[in-house]
């Protein structure tokens, strides 16, 4: 349990959101999405392999065309992936069929759903008595109605009338199952996209799954932990990820809509989770507020946050912030001010995660203004991914809202972001992922490491940063704290499984011109070998010691100089360091 603090607890019920407040029929819908097989694997058996890709890729034509061809049991099913991942409208009868326990009355008190806008109503913009969206939408018109065809032919009678003639249903949020590493099958609800709901997101846009907080779920650290803090929730995956392996997880957000999500999401999943939902405070807590100011004076083990980074013009035509990706900060003043203050809400040992965004000035490296955000003291891993052009970030941004719909908002837009840029002689904008760490005790050194890794690297490499950090760690034991000044002359060394070597040479001639490491996991690092580093690798069998093996080297290349051995034995650290080589066990 955390220390009791002066900060509430967030509990409001918030009208353009989910409903949290009836515990049973949240339990009754959980019953009902199983019952409908609505989970990951499920939505791909109904739709087909080909048709679920392209709906990842916001192509929604396949799935809706799959969704029409199903019949018997599987118009059902069809059901919750054509309202609440297709942004379609379904009736009455269809929706009774698909939640025989929630019934429609059950699924529009949790706000799940809302009355479709009458096609006289969409087509004319008079009232027809049809309720108007509570949010995200505001009228705009739906792509699955208004006389466009109806999905026919899903769990409906030939004989039935004119969808016209009755009322209809559309999703009020999105409602997306989720695969986890919590050990069940999840449901995570957020606002409808604009693949689903056309028309310019609203700034205060819940946004569901993405691939940055697909990104930052892979790349935690999932080492068992105390206290865990999810910092800019969001809809709360990351939550769900922390309380697997974390005691409890306090969650902040500056949206109430986000953290009405949140806990919507967290008690439809509150078995899978191990959450009582009765008594959620024991694992969970929510609290509204801005960056670190709701946890003030508390430590955590583990941070996690993919904050607001995007760096928005504060003014011009995108001066208006999104509160799911701008901070409310010039530049990316968020990511430094990130990085300077979580190491003071962390324990001793404790660590943090997040990912950002960080300009590049002109005419400098990549990393030298992000290397200053770094305060002292402080382990820093810090990993660049991508780097971006400011016309790039600037499509990039205005399309992910889909600012791009109204021409001359996205020109105004677009001109902002460059004279954003320009004013602070901006070049490139890089995309990465940072770990810091607070020391155990004051004595231990630290370091800081910056790279750039942009080819593909393995999925979730979240156990490979681990496994890199703990090789950090061991050299740190063995170099620069140890006390003998050995180093790791007197350890066993063994070569990766994932490593192989590569040797490239002219057409006749005795030796390599290139001698190349590579790794096949993790990062998958490539190395280029000296022809004495080449050959301690292939002595690293486990039977000689690495001081053995730099000796005999120095014996066969006529180097017997101390000198030699020294800078050796360096160049294997950093082997050791990026995986290539890893202690005997």
């Amino acid at each position: 349990m955390p220390a009791a603090g002066a900060w509430p607890e967030f509990d409001d019920d918030v009208a353009s959101a989910p409903s949290g407040r009836d515990l049973a029929a949240l339990a009754v819908l959980a019953d009902d999405l199983t019952g409908l097989d609505y989970t990951v694997e499920g939505v791909e058996a109904l739709l087909g392999p080909a048709a679920y890709a392209a709906l990842g890729r916001d192509q929604l034509v396949p799935a809706l065309l799959a969704c029409r061809r199903a019949l018997g049991p599987d118009a059902a099913r069809a059901t919750p992936v054509l309202l609440w991942l297709l942004g379609e409208t379904v009736t009455e009868q269809e929706l009774t069929r698909a939640f025989p326990g929630s019934g429609v009355a059950g699924l529009e008190q949790l706000r799940l759903i809302e009355r479709a806008p009458d096609v006289l109503e969409e087509s004319t913009g008079e009232s027809t008595g049809a309720s108007a969206p509570d949010h995200a939408g505001g009228g705009a018109p739906d792509h699955a109605g208004g006389g466009t065809p109806d999905h026919a032919g899903v769990g409906a009678d030939a004989s039935a009338p004119h969808p016209s003639a009755a009322p209809r249903w559309r999703a009020a949020v999105e409602l997306r199952p989720y695969s986890s590493d919590v050990g069940g099958n999840l449901w995570v609800a957020s606002d409808l996209g604009s693949e689903q709901r056309p028309g310019p997101l609203p700034r205060d846009h819940v946004l569901g799954i993405g691939g940055a907080s697909l990104t930052l779920a892979q790349t935690v650290l999932r080492t068992p932990v105390g206290r865990a803090l999810d910092l800019g929730t969001g809809c709360g995956i990351q939550a769900f990820h922390l309380l697997a392996h974390a005691d409890h997880v306090t969650v902040t957000d500056i949206s109430d809509r986000a953290l009405a999500f949140t806990r919507f999401n967290l008690l439809l999943n509150a078995p899978a989770l191990g959450i009582d939902p009765e008594r959620p405070g024991l694992r969970v807590s929510l609290r509204r507020g801005s960056l670190l100011e709701p946890v003030r004076g508390e430590e955590f083990d583990l941070v996690v946050s993919n904050p607001p980074f995007v760096i928005t013009p504060r003014t011009g035509g995108s001066g208006q912030a999104y509160t799911y990706r701008d901070g409310g900060l010039a530049g990316d003043a968020i990511v430094s001010t990130l990085v300077r203050d979580l190491p003071g809400v962390l324990t001793p040992g404790g660590a943090a995660q997040l990912l950002g965004n960080w300009e590049i000035t002109e005419g400098t490296p990549w990393d030298r203004r992000i290397r200053g955000f770094v305060p002292p003291g402080v382990d820093a891993w810090i990993i660049q991914r991508e780097q971006l052009t400011p016309v790039q970030y600037a499509e990039t941004w205005l399309r992910d809202a889909a600012e791009h719909r109204d021409r001359e908002a996205y020109v105004a837009g677009f001109a902002a972001y460059l004279a954003d840029f320009d004013a602070r002689d901006v070049e490139g904008i890089g995309f990465g992922s940072v770990w810091l760490r607070r020391p155990r005790t004051p004595s231990d050194l630290t370091r800081v490491t910056l790279e750039e890794i942009t080819h593909d690297i393995e999925q979730p490499v979240g156990p490979h940063l681990a496994a890199a950090i703990g090789r950090g760690d061991w050299l740190a034991a063995h170099t620069e704290q140890a006390a003998s000044g050995i180093g790791i002359a007197d350890e066993f060394l063994l070569v990766a499984e994932d490593v192989t070597e590569e040797r490239h040479q002219k057409p006749g001639a005795e030796h390599p011109g290139v001698i190349l490491l590579r790794q096949g996991a993790g990062l998958r690092r490539t190395t280029l070998l000296s022809t004495e580093l080449a050959g301690f690798a292939s002595a690293c069998d486990g039977d000689l010691t690495a001081g053995q093996i730099a000796g005999a080297l120095a014996l066969l290349l006529d180097r017997p100089d101390a000198a030699f051995t020294s800078e050796l034995l360096l160049d294997v650290e950093q082997l050791v360091r990026e995986g290539f080589l890893l202690p005997a066990p």
